[in-house]
């Protein structure tokens, strides 16, 4: 009775073992499609936050990420990330070569974390970074500095995933073995940390946006995005975007407990984020960290700096606990904030603050909340070795990324290839660059004087955009904190002609009239 009860189970395995397979790759794919919508969040977030000018610029970096990445992850990313190999890198499956077809769900989903990698440095380099460096530096975080990170810590081979063995006094007074090695479920320091700090080199070495900082005054510039709702509708796609790539990050759904895990990592980003956000704006309400006002950017960033950190260990955490990493994540957010501002580095959309703040807290707080063995719950010897691997790990990945960047960065900077020119910084990247203004003057219903002058002068043809840029041909001198260098300039230059043109319109009107 037992051998045919045994061989019933095997059989019914076998019949659902191609059901379940199935499943985890609709479930990859599914997940994996999600994550990818992401980087419209991160446009549209990037874009809000800049000036008109460069919107366009910003918006095909974007799109962008997800072509490179798509090339390089294929090439060379996924084979150094995911091949086998030994405890430092991978090197099969170069192009695919030898892959099961049943792995390409797999490689789809993590072709997505990769871009996701990528695409938090154009923010912070955002408004005065040259088009080919940022090829340059998409194409090496995805194809090599990534992808060995990748390898170490999901990797079976990975040094990171191996960790070390050690005796711990167990029950009887016996010894123990046990292996403790980085926790990082979905990615706050695989992906974020990464990008976090590949951010902050390139914003070290590219310099500040001509106006941001004031020398003679030690301010600090007010330089205001060009749409606050684009910015906001960016920061709910990515808040949308954060429960896959979170609960995605599980890898099966057919799987005993499958489930339960993939629903606690995204009920615990939720969380994390929203006592992140309720921590940020109330932080900046009472002027800590803040300007005593309700910001809407600032609770968008704190709450995504909240998700950031809970990515690393959102499926062993209880929600009590998410709160406390979200609530610690706005603070470091906020911290991480200041600290960039005060030593002079500008971060357009404070990338580095949500990304490496969130993410090096997130790897750390594993150790203190994991459920099963976190220094809140057992506080003895195993422990403490986590939060050391933990340290370690986050340690190790700031050095390759910050090493790697920094000669990367420094190379491109040697060539005079890594910043755009002053004069097309302050006339905007979107023309001089890409001849497709993101809000053409012929495309405003007032633009109606303009046409008129044009005809009577020199006959109907098309009004080039170049027209509205003319106050930024000439020299724009930094005299002081203002809210941005255009501004100064248009309203100390323009007042008179613009005053002209609108008198010309009136009278001319009344000559029609007549």
């Amino acid at each position: 009775m037992e051998n045919l009860t045994l061989l019933i189970e095997k059989e019914n395995e076998r019949l659902l073992a191609p059901i379940r397979e199935n499943m985890d790759q609709f479930f990859l794919s599914i997940m994996g499609m999600c994550i990818l919508f992401m980087q419209c969040g991160f446009a549209f977030l990037e874009a809000g936050a800049v000036r008109s000018k460069n919107a366009t610029n910003i918006l095909i970096k974007n799109v962008m990420d997800v072509f490179i990445a798509g090339v390089c992850y294929w090439l060379f990313g996924y084979a150094f990330a995911f091949g086998d190999g030994n405890q430092f890198i991978g090197y099969k499956h170069f192009s695919s070569s030898l892959l099961d077809d049943s792995q390409y769900a797999f490689v789809f989903f993590q072709y997505t974390f990769a871009a996701t990698a990528a695409t938090i440095v154009s923010g912070a380099v955002a408004e005065r970074c040259e088009f080919i460096a940022y090829f340059i530096y998409s194409i090496f975080i995805t194809g090599f500095i990534y992808p060995v990170v990748t390898h170490w810590a999901w990797h079976s081979e990975g040094w990171l995933t191996q960790g070390e063995t050690y005796l711990f006094e167990g029950e009887n007074n016996t010894m123990v073995a046990t292996t403790i090695a980085y926790q990082d479920f979905a990615g706050s320091g695989v992906v974020h940390v990464v990008g976090g700090v590949s951010a902050l080199v390139g914003a070290v070495l590219l310099g500040p946006r001509i106006g941001r900082f004031h020398k003679e005054t030690s301010t600090v510039g007010t330089i205001r995005g060009h749409s606050v709702p684009i910015a906001a509708l960016g920061g709910f796609i990515l808040f949308f975007g954060f429960l896959a790539f979170n609960g995605g990050s599980q890898g099966s759904i057919s799987g005993e407990g499958d489930g339960a895990a993939v629903s606690i990592a995204v009920y615990n980003t939720i969380i994390s984020g929203s006592f992140a956000a309720f921590t940020i704006l109330f932080l900046n309400k009472i002027q800590i960290f803040g300007n005593s006002s309700w910001s809407l950017l600032l609770t968008i960033n704190g709450a995504l700096a909240g998700m950031v950190a809970v990515c690393a260990g959102c499926n062993v955490f209880y929600p009590w606990c998410a709160c406390i990493v979200g609530v610690i994540a706005a603070i470091s957010y906020s911290f991480w904030g200041w600290l960039v501002r005060k030593l002079r580095i500008d971060d357009p959309i404070e990338a580095v603050a949500v990304h490496f703040g969130g993410g090096t807290w997130g790897v750390i707080a594993v150790a203190f909340f994991d459920k099963n063995d976190g220094i809140v719950f057992t506080w003895d010897k195993q422990s403490a070795y986590s939060l050391a691997w933990q340290c370690c790990g986050v340690g190790a990945i700031i050095a390759w990324t910050g090493a790697l960047s920094v000669l990367m960065f420094s190379v491109m900077k040697a060539f005079n290839i890594l910043r755009v020119s002053e004069d097309i910084e302050l006339k905007g990247l979107d023309i001089p660059k890409h001849q497709e203004p993101a809000y053409p003057i012929e495309a405003y219903g007032h633009g109606h004087i303009e046409r008129i002058l044009q005809i009577l002068s020199e006959g109907p043809k098309h009004i080039k955009q170049g027209m509205v840029n003319m106050v930024y041909e000439s020299e724009i001198k930094d005299n002081g904190p203002y809210e941005s260098p255009e501004v100064k300039a248009a309203s100390e230059q323009r007042n008179g002609s613009v005053n002209n043109l609108v008198a010309y319109g009136k009278q001319h009107e009344a000559d029609t009239r007549l």
